[in-house]
């Protein structure tokens, strides 16, 4: 064997600290930071389990009575009737009230299971798929369950109105079930762009232009922040600026934008808009207006931030990335002992055939011209595709600082736009509607995550340089494992509350309620109804008087009885 395949052998085990302590680092830092995801995965998975068995729990209040009667009465078509000319507009609201509420309270009661089985199991699939685009290898899946089920735990339980964001149908349905329907959409456009016939993406567009009007006429805070999303993306998606091979992802895009501007027109046009508007009739834009809609935004964002279990999308990021960065030396390690192989198999032929050094060294020189052409040639093919012009798939340098740069600003902006929403609707008290905030919380606590990976990623191929740092590992690793677990044991109360409210107020429904039908029974047509108030939502009997009182009203058409007044 020539001195120079030596030196070749040497090179390829040692630089970027690769080699058999390398790979030991790499798979000590994967281990343990899978041991640290089992347990946030196990803690944030036991919090969602009692979420969506306490939806067993959940009797009507508020909104809940006029959904039942009106669909029990009036039908699925019907109700999306009525809320289209009298109440809304939100068609896509009505329709889905009405297959709801179709067999009395058992839809509103499986709902939250329903929302937190789909948007955990999105999340698992998103993060697999930005890691496949981005060319990373796969972590341990105990590390993508643990990111799903704590960014799942963290939207559901670390605001202010828990009981509204999931076990209250009409909110869930307006503000959190948009969210979800989004994030499958994105899942079937990316699905439709890896493969399978070549109508696929054709369908995925059209795909989106339907599922975008329906979202129109489901929440405007949705059609908002999405539209604002997918509007930036299609820019930055141009073929022209390079990042894409295609204009597939901008054609999604403009689709599904032109499908929620549709949507809000059909919504904000019709009757029942109309109406709804004439109630609260807006004001005229001024320069005092604006700095109250600043204010509020501010008083919104102060408390978010007040929220300190919002920081576990960040820790968990970053578990997430340490896992990928200690991937990576194994990866290429991999890589690089294929071709040590191959240059053995080569000297042993070459010492076997009895070739000169000089011969040989012509042969090395010829056979990484080879190569080099040949990668060459691979990076001009790819360069045009996001995130493939660098080795180990990580995006190119101006994707890369929009990618860092936007998604913040995307979201504030987002979340002003429904702050000022939320003031022309509501009033001086719109921006205290925290359910609305789910619309723009999901993707910040997107955004937070995979801020969180990349420093992971870039702190764990620090640590795993030539140079050994232990206590830096075990640093990172306490550190973010901490925060991740803090945060969810930071949500154990918030559940705690949650479920005395929920289970004590249904057995005292209950009880009402059977007291109630049997003196309906009996002939009655005045009857007692006690209000029993939870998530901050309006109960009967709330009103200054009957006239004004709409869920006395649509309580006493409930029970089909004229009116209802205290015990």
């Amino acid at each position: 064997m020539n001195r120079t395949t030596v030196s070749e052998h040497g090179d390829a085990r040692t630089r970027d600290g690769g080699g058999d302590d390398d790979g030991t680092r790499g798979d000590g830092l994967r281990r343990a930071a899978s041991g640290i995801a089992l347990v946030v995965a196990a803690g944030a998975a036991a919090l969602l389990a009692v979420g969506a068995f306490l939806g067993l729990y959940v009797r009507p209040t508020s909104d809940d009575w006029c959904a039942l009667w009106k669909t029990r009465d009036m039908g699925v078509l019907g109700i999306t009737a009525d809320f289209y000319s009298t109440q809304n507009g939100r068609v896509t609201n009505a329709f889905l009230t009405g297959l709801l509420y179709s067999d009395d309270m058992r839809g509103p009661k499986l709902l939250p299971a329903v929302l937190v089985v789909a948007l955990g199991s999105g999340l698992f699939l998103l993060a697999r798929a930005a890691l496949r685009a981005l060319r990373l290898p796969r972590p341990p899946v105990v590390l993508l369950v643990a990111t799903a089920a704590l960014l799942s735990a963290l939207l559901f339980f670390a605001g202010t109105r828990s009981y509204q964001v999931l076990l209250w149908a009409p909110a869930t349905i307006s503000h959190t079930l948009p969210s979800v329907i989004g994030l499958w959409a994105v899942l079937a456009a990316v699905r439709a762009a890896r493969g399978g016939p070549r109508w696929a993406r054709g369908a995925a567009v059209g795909s989106a232009l339907v599922t975008g009007v329906a979202l129109g006429m489901l929440s405007e805070p949705f059609t908002l922040v999405g539209g604002l999303l997918a509007a930036t993306v299609g820019v930055l998606c141009l073929p022209r600026l390079g990042w894409a091979a295609d204009r597939y992802v901008s054609t999604w895009c403009a689709a599904a934008c032109l499908g929620l501007a549709t949507g809000l027109t059909l919504l904000y046009t019709s009757p029942g808009a109309r109406w709804r508007r004439a109630q609260h009739p807006q004001e005229s834009l001024s320069l005092a207006g604006l700095g109250e809609t600043f204010h509020d935004w501010w008083r919104v964002w102060q408390t978010i931030g007040g929220q300190g279990a919002y920081a576990g999308a960040l820790a968990v990021g970053a578990l997430l990335g340490l896992a990928l960065a200690a991937a990576r030396p194994r990866t290429d390690e991999t890589a690089r002992t294929g071709r040590t192989d191959r240059q053995d198999r080569q000297d042993r032929q070459d010492h076997t055939d009895h070739t000169d050094h000089t011969d040989h060294t012509e042969r090395t020189a010829r056979t990484d011209h080879s190569d080099r052409t040949a990668r060459a040639a691979r990076t001009n093919r790819t360069a045009r595709t996001v995130g493939r012009d660098r080795p180990g798939g990580l995006p190119p340098r101006r994707l890369f600082l929009v990618v860092v740069l936007l998604p913040l600003p995307l979201v504030l902006l987002a979340s002003l736009a429904v702050v000022h929403g939320l003031r022309s609707g509501y009033g001086d008290t719109g921006w205290t509607y925290g359910r609305t905030w789910t619309n723009f919380l999901f993707p910040l606590l997107l955004a937070l995550c995979a801020y969180g990976a990349w420093g992971g990623y870039l702190l764990g191929r620090r640590l795993l340089a030539p140079v050994p740092r232990p206590a830096g590992r075990a640093a990172a690793l306490v550190a973010a494992g901490a925060v991740a677990l803090g945060s969810a044991a930071a949500l154990v109360q918030p559940v705690r509350e949650l479920t005395t409210a929920t289970v004590v107020r249904s057995v005292a429904w209950d009880r009402q309620n059977a007291r109630i039908r049997s003196e309906v029974a009996a002939g009655a047509r005045d009857v007692a109804y006690g209000p029993l108030l939870i998530g901050g939502l309006s109960e009967p009997l709330f009103a200054s008087s009957y006239e004004r009182d709409w869920a006395a009203r649509c309580t006493a058409t409930y029970y089909r009885v004229d009116r209802i007044h205290r015990p």
